[in-house]
């Protein structure tokens, strides 16, 4: 965890880094949290001078974590006939008005740097994981759906698909402390559920089965992770603290704390611990029997 009290301008960010150990991500307050972000920004622009107004432009020159995200964000999703400036408006909007969604942004950050050994700072996740941004457009997408503003959710679904290769339906309903690890190739459908803390890798789909109308699509409980190329099909449950291992179809409800694999998916174990998506273990032949 961040020493927040030896937290300084002059204080080295890489030792600082070197110390995290976050047991739940929610570690750092927003404050605090922003803090530490702009002295990676500081380190980094110090660092590779080629970067310096590339960081200024999207973490440095910003007053809080929001128009930084905002900013980032607005330039990844606009288009020639949407500009950024458009897009930036409407992400504002949406954060002075719902501030949950920037809550969740910092969570989401902190799960990543606890989960994923490829990194060991919140700013990289900021400016470069299009798993994480690709998330943060749906939590925008969804914000617009739920205030009947629909046409623009499906616009956002849309430039969320052809910039990050992640087609999420704006109902689709997703917690915080989530990872999207990769994240190409996943598609998540609209009466989905995804609670807090599930980490989700590449081309992973949670669809329906069918062209049924209503509740169609699964709902994933707290502490799951699912492996690589997972398919989960149907209204089905996938129980809290569970694995799907990679490449499986899952089309029946998986119970709480167990391990399944295979097409079709069947459960073959138990996680060694009770939430799968801290470990990140891949190699479901390592739960225990």
């Amino acid at each position: 965890m961040y020493n927040l009290n030896r937290l300084s301008e002059n204080y080295d960010v890489v030792s600082i880094l070197m110390t995290i150990q976050i047991e739940r991500p929610q570690a750092l307050s927003s404050e605090d949290f922003w803090r530490a972000l702009k002295l990676e920004a500081k380190d980094v622009s110090e660092r590779e001078p080629l970067l310096a107004s590339y960081i200024h432009s999207c973490v440095a020159g910003h007053h809080n974590f929001e128009t930084s995200l905002s900013f980032i964000l607005s330039n990844k999703v606009s288009d020639d006939v949407m500009p950024a400036m458009s897009v930036g408006e409407i992400f504002n909007e949406a954060y002075l008005l719902n501030p949950a969604m920037v809550e969740a942004a910092i969570y989401d950050i902190q799960a990543v740097v606890a989960r994923d050994p490829a990194v060991s700072a919140f700013l990289p996740v900021l400016t470069h994981f299009k798993g994480y941004q690709s998330l943060q457009v749906h939590r925008l997408a969804h914000y617009l759906w739920k205030n009947n503003r629909k046409e623009l959710a499906l616009f956002m679904q849309s430039r969320n698909s052809e910039v990050f290769s992640v087609d999420i339906h704006p109902g689709a309903v997703i917690g915080q402390g989530v990872m999207l690890d990769h994240a190409t190739g996943i598609v998540i459908g609209e009466t989905a559920v995804i609670e807090d803390n599930v980490s989700i890798l590449q081309n992973v789909t949670l669809g329906g089965t069918g062209n049924e109308q209503g509740d169609r699509h699964p709902k994933v409980r707290e502490g799951v992770m699912i492996g690589s190329g997972a398919k989960i099909l149907g209204n089905i449950e996938i129980g809290k603290g569970s694995k799907v291992g990679a490449g499986s179809v899952v089309l029946n409800n998986v119970a709480c704390g167990v391990t399944v694999v295979g097409v079709p998916a069947k459960v073959v174990g138990k996680p060694d611990c009770t939430m799968p998506c801290d470990s990140m273990e891949q190699n479901v032949l390592r739960d225990k029997a």
